[in-house]
């Protein structure tokens, strides 16, 4: 499906969205509405069945195959070793790889390990097969990117297995699969789609450039703060803040730290981030938009010191990974800002930055209009005193966008079969 006419029909429905929401009605979620839910019922997945019901490794389920993580890899940093002792590994290796893990993956394994021991008192989540490093699983398996896991109940039996599924699908593992009569296959997201999600975060330490030159926090920042930016012509210019595509003030994220040879500049920012590099391939410099975690050593990326000094560039000497405590997606009228001295794009929802500021022209409307006939209320955004968790518009966006993609692409129900 053509990638711009993808996100024309999902700009159209988020303009409606945003729309109703500049008239006084809700759209998208809220607090308080409607009656109080009753416990859902939870119903055990068939044997063979999957949720949801597409492919593995489309958009839809974990997303696509990328690439066998090795312990002499790069990306060997990003897995996580799981020591939850609610939870026992087979680990017939002998080498504690089934331990390893993504970050969202062991996160849904801790959820789901606490469900099954509410589930069934005195019994404990196992996992049978977690990263695989001997090519024992198919090829392109998530089991090679730590993104998958083959679980059972501790007790082994069999007839638990329907239910120990949908617990899995409501711990909030992106694909779930009666693969076996032995066993449950569960898969998640790639970091970097998870980022891709909200539009990609710093952490809340990081900072801007008010346009009265001092530094804010990118935490406290409110609608209406200016903050140094560039806009569409490559200037240096003071945009609007917005909102947050997302915000978690407790989440624990991986953050790639892109340090340059400057002392004192370097910007920290999720893997899917998009950030500004220079493009020499023409032999002219060209600012491009890439995935933070596809920057290199040697590449340039664009630094300015405030307003009155000109934007140039500056060579990027190491790339390493820290763990943050928050997180945080501003958003701003202009889709670019300025962090720790360092031009990055507001986005990561695909890597191409201008589609992606387009996609979010709906939020900038409203902002605008708003701000326009009620200058001193800008609530409608619900950036002010805005709550932890993805703003729905973004929220709107993904799960348009992926309910597109799979109902424009359905796999053959033998494709979903290819799990490990």
């Amino acid at each position: 499906m053509d990638g711009m006419l993808l996100l024309t029909r999902i700009v159209l429905a988020g303009f409606i969205c945003a729309s109703l929401v500049s008239f006084g009605m809700a759209c998208g979620p809220g607090r308080g509405y409607g009656r109080r839910r009753h416990p859902k019922k939870l119903t055990p997945l068939a044997y063979k069945q999957f949720i949801p019901n597409v492919a593995e490794k489309t958009l839809g389920a974990s997303g696509r195959y990328e690439g066998k993580t090795t312990r002499n890899s790069e990306r060997f940093k990003e897995l996580t070793p799981n020591y939850n002792p609610d939870i026992i590994f087979k680990d017939e290796e002998n080498t504690a790889a089934d331990r390893l893990m993504t970050q969202r993956c062991k996160d849904k394994l801790n959820s789901l390990a606490i469900s099954v021991m509410n589930q069934w008192p005195g019994v404990k989540l196992r996992v049978t097969e977690g990263w695989d490093e001997d090519g024992h699983h198919s090829e392109e398996s998530l089991h090679y990117e730590g993104r998958a896991v083959d679980i059972t109940t501790s007790d082994r039996d069999r007839s638990k297995y329907g239910m120990l599924a949908r617990l899995a699908v409501e711990a909030g593992f992106d694909w779930v699969y009666y693969e076996s009569k032995a066993h449950i296959h569960c898969s998640v997201k790639a970091e970097n789609s998870v980022a891709a999600k909200s539009g990609g975060c710093f952490p809340g330490s990081s900072s801007v450039i008010l346009s009265n030159g001092e530094p804010k926090l990118v935490k406290n920042l409110i609608p209406g703060d200016k903050l140094l930016a560039v806009n569409d012509q490559g200037d240096l210019v003071f945009t609007d803040f917005i909102m947050f595509a997302d915000k978690d003030s407790h989440a624990r994220r991986i953050y790639y730290v892109i340090e340059t040879e400057e002392i004192g500049k370097k910007i920290t920012l999720t893997a899917a981030h998009l950030l500004f590099v220079s493009d020499n391939t023409t032999g002219g410099s060209l600012m491009k938009a890439t995935f933070a975690s596809k920057v290199k050593p040697g590449q340039q990326v664009y630094v300015a010191e405030g307003a009155n000094d000109p934007l140039r560039l500056v060579t990027v000497k190491r790339i390493y990974l820290e763990e943050h405590k928050d997180a945080f997606a501003p958003i701003t009228t202009h889709g670019t800002i300025i962090v720790d001295h360092i031009l990055a794009s507001c986005y990561a929802v695909i890597e191409e930055h201008r589609l992606a500021h387009w996609a979010f022209g709906p939020v900038r409307f409203v902002y605008g209009l708003t701000s326009l006939l009620f200058p001193k209320d800008n609530s409608i955004t619900n950036s002010t005193g805005q709550e932890d968790g993805i703003h729905w518009y973004s929220n709107a966006l993904y799960h348009i966008g992926t309910w597109l993609l799979v109902n424009d692409s359905i796999h053959p129900l033998g494709m979903a079969m290819n799990s490990s």
